[in-house]
Parts: structure tokens; C-alpha cells; sequence
């Protein structure tokens, strides 16, 4: 509803109606959707979930966005968020790079995932003519840059010495 001071001119005591947009509303709206893409945007950088390893290596900076290649700890293979197996990994990589050898590619593996599959992995990158392949690690937290102490080694056990009766 609008309301309005009635007009000067004439006496009629008539409100005219009032053509300015109250702007309180809207602000509130835009205000909440920022705050929900705000929230939702980090979580749509990955789409399949991997624990990474820690590492104390810097971040690199790239321009371009790369191609992510990731590897569950069950040993499923996702090419971006899409499942793929070893034997198409390679065809897969191609069609996305479009003839592009010098594309990067970054390979996530999870820290439960076996040696052997993410040899697999890295071994179709490189028949598929792929050089230039990173692997992703977590930042390590700075305060724990020393690695833990070994465990202390007990000392060897005697064997028991018989007794004699004497």
C-alpha cells in the first residue's frame, strides 16, 4: 500500500498514489541469497570426496583450471566428478584436453588409496600423452612440522633361567 500527502492544489482531501519503490525488501532478499552462495561456493570446488594426504610443500598457482583426475580409497576413478575406469582414462583425458599435451593434470588420490592403482593411474596419464601431472596434497599444519618420535624400543626379553634344586 501507498500512501501519499494529499495535494496542495486542491482542497479534495483525494491521496494521489505514491510511484517510489520501497527498496528494504529487496535488499533483504539479495542480502540472503549472498549469504547462501557465500555458504554453498566452497562447497562445490570438489566434487568427489578424498582425504588427502598432508604435505609441507607451497601451493602452486595456476591460470588455467586443470583437469582433475581423483582416485577414491575403494579405487574408483573419477575424470572431474565423472566415473570412469583405468582402460577409458586415458581416451577420456584426450577428448576433454581436445589435442592439448601441454594441459596440466592434477591427480587426488585419497590417503587410503593402494600404491599399485595410483601407479595404474599415473602410468594411462602417461600413455595418453600427458606430461605435465600433479598430485594434490593437503597443506600440513605448520605447527606440526616435526614428525612424531618413534616409539621407544623395549629392551630384549631374558629368557628364564631354570632353577636347580640343590
Amino acid at each position: 500500500m501507498a500512501i501519499s500527502a494529499p495535494r496542495r492544489g486542491g482542497g479534495s482531501g483525494r491521496y494521489a498514489p505514491m510511484a517510489e519503490i520501497n527498496v528494504t525488501p529487496m535488499v533483504d532478499v539479495m542480502l540472503v541469497l549472498l549469504i547462501i552462495f557465500m555458504v554453498t561456493a566452497p562447497l562445490l570446488t570438489a566434487g568427489v570426496e578424498i582425504n588427502l594426504p598432508r604435505t609441507q610443500a607451497s601451493q602452486v598457482n595456476q591460470p588455467d583450471e586443470p583437469l582433475t583426475v581423483s582416485v577414491k580409497a575403494d579405487g574408483t576413478i573419477f575424470v572431474q566428478e565423472q566415473p570412469t575406469s583405468v582402460e577409458e582414462l586415458a581416451a577420456r583425458l584426450a577428448a576433454i584436453a581436445q589435442n592439448k599435451p601441454e594441459l596440466r593434470i592434477f591427480v587426488r588420490g585419497d590417503r587410503g588409496a593402494n600404491y599399485g592403482r595410483m601407479a595404474e593411474v599415473l602410468g594411462a596419464i602417461n600413455r595418453g600423452g600427458f606430461s605435465k601431472v600433479a598430485l594434490i596434497t593437503d597443506q600440513a599444519d605448520p605447527r606440526a612440522s616435526q614428525p612424531p618420535a618413534p616409539a621407544p624400543v623395549p629392551p630384549p626379553r631374558q629368557p628364564p633361567q631354570p632353577q636347580r634344586r640343590g
